[in-house]
């Protein structure tokens, strides 16, 4: 399992011209399933999303979780997170979950996130979706469950 993280001071997400997900302060999470992602993947995902310190304490040092603050989650499936460009032009996208075994990983991952009572906000599963965001610092990591990088 793959995520780009983002911190944000806010983000939503629109589908068809409507905005179908809104969150404050918190974490974009952009999410890409692999083919043999298990439930320990989805449970290392959601310990490292919600438990990793990258908010600012009362010293402006980044010390305090996503749980410490508070924050809210906007998920967002994103299967060319899997995209490898190590040949030619495009994109290959063979290592990415099909769809019928990445959604239902997709909606565990989310139901664990709401299981932890944080606040969070999604987009639709193989939908078109414009995802606006204000990254605050700016902070962007990358996660791999498999320690990939």
């Amino acid at each position: 399992m793959r995520a780009v993280i983002q911190r944000v001071s806010s983000a939503s997400v629109t589908i068809d011209s409507s905005i179908t997900g809104k969150i404050g302060r918190g974490l974009v999470v952009l999410l890409g399933i692999h083919a043999s992602d298990t439930d320990r993947d989805l449970r290392w995902m959601a310990d490292k999303t919600t438990a990793l310190r990258i908010f600012e304490d009362n010293n402006g040092k980044m010390n305090l979780s996503l749980e410490d603050i508070g924050g809210e989650m906007l998920i967002i499936s994103q299967f060319t997170l899997y995209g490898d460009c190590r040949k030619g032009r495009r994109p290959g996208y063979s290592d990415a979950a099909p769809p019928e075994i990445a959604e239902p990983i997709y909606h565990r991952f989310v139901e664990e996130i709401k299981r932890r009572q944080i606040r969070f906000a999604t987009g639709t599963f193989r939908a078109a979706m414009a995802v606006d965001l204000v990254n605050d610092g700016p902070v962007t990591l990358l996660l791999d469950s498999h320690k990939k990088f």
